[in-house]
């Protein structure tokens, strides 16, 4: 399930939680809001890291390219 389903799921199960007086059932909900946001927050790094990789290998292919420039002089 996504990550907003999760969120808006726990949300629901911490309202829940805090209309019914079940303190266990409350803190189930910010656990599966919690889960949502370290979800996100994983997504987020792994996208900032494919777009590191992605520049390290352009920087690459332009030094590469630049060497061999050299070289035919």
């Amino acid at each position: 399930m996504g990550k907003n389903f999760d969120d808006v799921a726990g949300k629901a199960k911490e309202a829940y939680g805090k209309a019914t007086g079940d303190r266990s059932v409350q803190a189930e909900g910010k656990i599966d809001q919690a889960k949502a946001g370290a979800k996100d927050t994983a997504d987020k790094a792994k996208d900032k890291a494919e777009g590191f990789k992605e520049k390290a290998e352009e920087v690459i292919e332009n030094a590469g390219e630049k060497i061999k420039d050299v070289f035919k002089r």
